[in-house]
C-alpha cells in the first residue's frame, strides 16, 4: 500500500476512498499525535475546521469534528471557507490546529483532508507519517468533561477578508474584473474582497450547488472566464480552483496569463517595492524555461524545487524568501500568508495593474512562454515513472533531441493516479510530437 498523504494531504474518491471512518480515523490519530509531539503544550487543544462547497463534504465535516472532539479537542466549525483561510485564521485564532475538506482542483465527486499546524503551516512529512501510523489503534478515550466541545463561528469570514483587503498597495478604482470562483470555496470571499478595492466586480461560476465546483469552470477551465472577459469589456479576469488556493489570469483581450506570468509581474514589483527578499524567486520543474531566462535577464535568481506547493514553501522557509510559486497557479506570499493563496495573489496583480496604469498584456510581456505541452498518462503503473529503463531512455533521447532550446519532465502526479509528461521545445508541434511518443512509450512500458 503506498503512502496516504500526497503532496497536498489525502485525497481520493468520496465515500469510496475517502469515508467517513477514515476521515474520523484520520483526526483521531492527528489529534493523538500532535498531542504526543507536544503541539498542544499541555494546554486543551482548538481545532478550526472548514471545507469547501462539495456535498462530500457535508458528512466529512461532521466525521472529522466527530474524531476530533472525541479525541479532547474543541472544534470551531467556520463554514465554507478557502484553504488558505483556514491557514490564516489557524494563526489568528489561535487554534492547534486547521483542518480543510476539499480535493482543490479535482472533480466533485473527489475530497480531501488537509491539517494545519498551530501557526497555520501544512504538517511535515514526518508527523504525516506518524499521523498514518497510528490509525486505527486502539487508545484511551477521554470521556465526561474531558471530550471536545463544538461550535460554530462565522466571523471568519470577515476577518478573512480583511486581512487580504489590507494587503492591497493600491486600490482598484477603475478596474473592470471579472472573477470565476469555481462554484467553489471562495465564492463570496472574492467578489467581497475585491469589491471593497474598488474595483467593479463581475462574478461568474459563483452559485454553488455541491455539485458543481470545478465543472468547466475555474482555474483548469479558462473558456468560460475568456468569453466573459471580452463580453464585458473587462480589463482582466481573475480564476480561482475549487479551494482558492490558485490563481489564474486573463488579459483584456483574452489571452492566458498564467502562474509563471504572475509571478514574474510580482517579482518584478516586489524588488522595486524592497520586498523581494534575496532577490530570489523560488518556483518547481515545472515552471516554464522562459521564466528562468526572464529572471536571468533582470537579475533575479531563481531556485527551483520538486512539483508541490509544500516543497516550495520548505525551500522559501528554509532561505528566507518572500516569493514563489508553480505555474498552476499555487503562489505564495509569506509576508501575507503562510500557504498558497489564489485570492491574495489577484490582489497583488490587481493591485500592480492599478499602480502601474498599465494593461495586464503588457506587463506579463517581462517573460515570454516557451511553447509547452502537458500530457497526463493514465492507467499506469505510476511507482515505476522514474526507474523504468524504457521510460528513462526515451526521456534522454527527447532530452538529447532538444538539446538547450527545451526541456522534457517526466513525473507521477503526488495528487492523482497519473504519470505527468511535459515538453518544451522551440515550436508548439515539436514539444507536441515528443510528448505524444513519450506517453505511449510510457504507456507501453508501465500499463497495469
Amino acid at each position: 500500500m503506498g503512502r496516504l498523504f500526497g503532496t497536498d494531504g489525502v485525497r481520493g474518491l468520496a465515500n469510496r476512498e475517502l469515508t467517513a471512518e477514515l476521515a474520523l480515523d484520520l483526526s483521531v490519530a492527528a489529534a493523538r499525535v500532535l498531542a504526543e509531539v507536544g503541539a498542544f503544550e499541555g494546554r486543551r487543544p482548538t481545532a478550526v475546521v472548514a471545507r469547501d462547497t462539495r456535498a462530500s463534504g457535508e458528512f466529512l465535516e461532521a466525521a472529522v469534528v466527530a474524531g476530533l472532539a472525541s479525541a479532547g479537542v474543541d472544534v470551531i466549525r467556520l463554514g465554507i471557507l478557502p484553504t488558505p483561510a483556514v491557514a490564516y485564521l489557524t494563526a489568528r485564532m489561535g487554534a492547534d490546529v486547521g483542518v480543510m475538506l476539499s480535493a482543490s482542483h479535482n472533480p466533485m465527486p473527489d475530497n480531501g483532508i488537509k491539517f494545519f499546524a498551530r501557526g497555520g503551516y501544512k504538517l511535515d512529512d514526518a508527523i504525516e507519517d506518524l499521523i498514518e501510523a497510528r490509525l486505527g489503534e486502539s487508545w484511551d478515550r477521554p470521556t465526561g468533561a474531558d471530550v471536545g466541545r463544538v461550535r460554530d463561528d462565522a466571523s471568519g469570514f470577515e476577518l478573512y477578508v480583511e486581512q487580504l483587503a489590507g494587503t492591497a498597495r493600491h486600490r482598484l478604482d477603475g478596474l473592470r474584473v471579472v472573477v470565476d470562483c469555481a462554484n467553489g470555496a471562495a465564492y463570496r470571499v472574492a467578489p467581497e474582497c475585491l469589491r471593497r478595492l474598488g474595483a467593479t466586480v463581475i462574478p461568474i461560476n459563483a452559485d454553488p450547488d455541491g455539485l458543481n465546483i470545478n465543472d468547466n469552470c475555474g482555474s483548469t477551465h479558462l473558456e468560460a472566464l475568456t468569453a466573459a472577459v471580452v463580453e464585458h469589456g473587462a480589463d482582466v479576469g481573475i480564476a480561482h480552483d475549487g479551494d482558492a488556493d490558485r490563481c489564474m489570469a486573463v488579459d483584456a483581450e483574452g489571452n492566458v496569463v498564467d502562474g509563471d506570468q504572475i509571478l514574474a509581474i510580482l517579482a518584478l514589483a516586489m524588488r522595486e517595492a524592497g520586498r523581494l527578499r534575496h532577490d530570489t524567486v523560488v518556483v518547481t520543474t515545472m515552471s516554464n524555461l522562459g521564466f528562468v531566462l526572464a529572471m536571468q535577464r533582470e537579475g533575479i535568481a531563481v531556485q527551483q524545487t520538486k512539483v508541490g506547493d509544500r516543497y516550495v514553501l520548505e525551500a522559501m522557509k528554509a532561505g528566507g524568501f518572500s516569493l514563489g510559486g508553480e505555474q498552476s497557479g499555487h503562489l505564495i506570499l509569506l509576508d501575507h500568508a503562510t500557504t498558497g493563496d489564489g485570492v491574495l495573489a489577484a490582489v497583488q496583480l490587481l493591485s500592480r495593474v492599478a499602480e502601474t496604469g498599465q494593461p495586464l498584456s503588457e506587463l506579463a510581456k517581462v517573460m515570454t512562454r516557451l511553447p509547452q505541452v502537458l500530457v497526463n498518462v493514465r492507467g499506469v503503473d505510476k511507482s515505476r515513472a522514474e526507474t523504468d529503463p524504457t521510460v528513462l531512455a526515451a526521456v534522454q533521447s527527447a532530452s538529447a533531441e532538444l538539446g538547450e532550446t527545451g526541456r522534457v519532465l517526466l513525473r507521477p502526479s503526488g495528487t492523482e493516479p497519473v504519470v505527468r509528461v511535459m515538453v518544451e521545445a522551440p515550436t508548439f508541434e515539436q514539444a507536441q510530437r515528443i510528448a505524444d511518443d513519450l506517453a505511449r512509450t510510457v504507456q507501453k512500458a508501465l500499463a497495469l
